[in-house]
């Protein structure tokens, strides 16, 4: 359960996410629990990530003075699935962790990282090819994964 201070604050960023979205990034928390938002992250037509990728945000109830853990659902080439993400504003780093950031700097961040080749824990090698092909079938996989649909 949220503590007030991270449920006020997780409203706000959600009607700042709602107003001014970061490029190429939606993301909303579930109706029953602020703490845990769901994203789809649309590669950038410049990238082999041209498709969408669907992950989850879980938000520790100290929030914004704990980081959140960070998962990628849909297979993207890049991540490995539903696996904790070694991020440094992931809850694998709470020494490097700002509370001034927020859900959409979190999310920028995460997309930012997407597109580079750096390995950390929870990230996967493979080609720009095998990238290209998991773009193309990212979104059928998506409507195919009923947490995706939910």
């Amino acid at each position: 359960m949220a503590s007030k201070g991270a449920h006020k604050r997780l409203t706000k960023e959600y009607l700042t996410i709602q107003k001014t979205p970061p490029d190429f990034i939606v993301a909303k928390p579930l109706e029953s629990n602020i703490l845990e938002w769901h994203y789809v992250i649309r590669g950038p037509p410049d990238s082999p990530y041209t498709g969408e990728y669907h992950g989850k945000v879980i938000f520790p109830s100290e929030y914004p003075f704990k980081p959140p853990s960070i998962k990628m659902i849909t297979p993207n080439g890049r991540f490995q699935t539903d696996y904790r993400l070694c991020l440094s504003m992931s809850d694998y780093h709470p020494g490097t962790w700002n509370p001034a950031w927020s859900v959409a700097t979190i999310l920028t961040g995460l997309l930012s990282f997407m597109l580079e080749d750096s390995p950390t824990t929870g990230s996967i090698q493979t080609t720009l090819e095998e990238k290209r092909v998991y773009a193309q079938k990212s979104h059928q996989w998506n409507l195919a994964n009923a947490k995706f649909r939910g």
